[in-house]
């Protein structure tokens, strides 16, 4: 129940023609703790519910548990989440061995563009492709329980 993750920004939209998948999401926080994250997710039309710890020092890792929930009651929780609900759509490409996941926000968050990478550890190499910009990992302002409190736009 460990995730370990780089962030990074994004120079172009190269990666639109290169995913496999692109999924709507709309997500809240119950709790936004900086110990500790509550998230209630809507995939699509599926519900999870998520619990991250608090960050290593580098940022790159953190416990996280995360279950699936019924549409109604993620529709349900979402109405109980704290200011602001972040909608998003996340295209996944495949690079090498790694899928990495861009975030493309709306609302109150538009224009920031963010990729994620999952690690099996801190150390593992993984292609960079080009439209891959600065590393933006473990900086708080880019983590999306910030993001629901301190929009993009008001940067």
């Amino acid at each position: 129940m460990i995730e370990i993750e780089r962030k990074f920004l994004v120079k172009t939209d190269e990666y639109i023609s290169l995913a496999f998948s692109k999924d709507s999401i709309s997500q809240g926080f119950l709790n936004t703790d900086p110990e500790r994250t509550v998230r209630v997710r809507i995939k699509n039309k599926e519900g999870y519910l998520t619990v991250k710890g608090k960050s290593n020092f580098s940022g790159t890792t953190r416990f996280e548990w995360e279950t699936k929930i019924t549409f109604s009651e993620a529709v349900a929780l979402l109405e109980l989440c704290e200011p602001e609900i972040l909608i998003k759509d996340r295209y996944s490409i495949k690079v090498g061995n790694h899928i990495i996941e861009v975030d493309v926000f709306k609302g109150k968050n538009l224009g920031l563009i963010v990729a994620e990478i999952e690690l099996n550890d801190e150390e593992e190499k993984f292609i960079k492709p080009q439209w891959l910009g600065e590393e933006v990992t473990g900086q708080l302002k880019y983590y999306n329980s910030r993001l629901s409190k301190f929009p993009y736009l008001s940067w």
